[in-house]
């Protein structure tokens, strides 16, 4: 076991990102201030956030590191991913995608930083560099490298990952944003593994298409 002063030190660092995660949730990035912070984490002086973190932005990273499935696997499988079959990889990808709406207060995180990425360029690009962009940089490469293993057809991969990221987006907006009806009763496993067979179904290589490139 690690030495009991680094163990405390974890507990708390644990501590002020989970009261940090309910403040964010509540209030968003931009009204969210040290005071609230440290009052949700239970700790003494807000100025001992900086002990743990450089500044906010930093805290926000890592709270939404750490509440969001999909980053959490980017962060610890992606290499492992690069090299397993497309119908797994994007199965893997999907599920840990939408676990998000397993937790309200995920998506109440989500739907106030998209509220405020709107508004804010700053909260925007913060956002963006945190996720999205991880997840389609992620997606295209493995993608090309599997087009240019012949194992799929070759076309623009980072199209090709913004369908496939798109469709799950608009599931999570139709069924924890709009709650249409219609898309609540489609569980999330079905909605990847639907996700996953359109876009192989037009990416896999047909046998014209494997004796075209021979």
């Amino acid at each position: 076991m690690p030495p009991r002063d680094v163990q405390d030190s974890e507990e708390r660092r644990q501590q002020i990102i989970d009261g940090a995660f309910q403040v964010f949730a509540s209030k968003g990035f931009e009204k969210a201030t040290n005071k609230d912070i440290a009052a949700a984490a239970g700790i003494g002086s807000p100025g001992l956030i900086y002990h743990y973190f450089k500044n906010k932005s930093d805290l926000f990273q890592q709270v939404v590191e750490q509440y969001l499935p999909i980053l959490q696997l980017l962060t610890h499988g992606e290499e492992e991913m690069m090299s397993k079959p497309p119908e797994d990889v994007l199965t893997i990808f999907g599920k840990a995608f939408l676990r998000v709406s397993e937790n309200p207060k995920s998506i109440a995180l989500m739907k106030l930083l998209m509220g405020e990425a709107f508004r804010q360029p700053v909260v925007a690009g913060m956002l963006n560099k945190i996720g999205p962009s991880r997840s389609i940089a992620f997606l295209t490469r493995y993608l090309e490298r599997q087009m240019s293993a012949g194992v799929l057809k070759p076309m623009n991969p980072g199209a090709s990952a913004r369908c496939f990221v798109g469709s799950l987006v608009a599931y999570i907006l139709t069924r924890e944003v709009f709650l249409q009806p219609d898309a609540q009763q489609i569980s999330p496993d079905t909605m990847v593994a639907t996700a996953v067979e359109v876009l192989l179904e037009g990416m896999r290589i047909s046998p014209t298409d494997a004796n075209t490139h021979t």
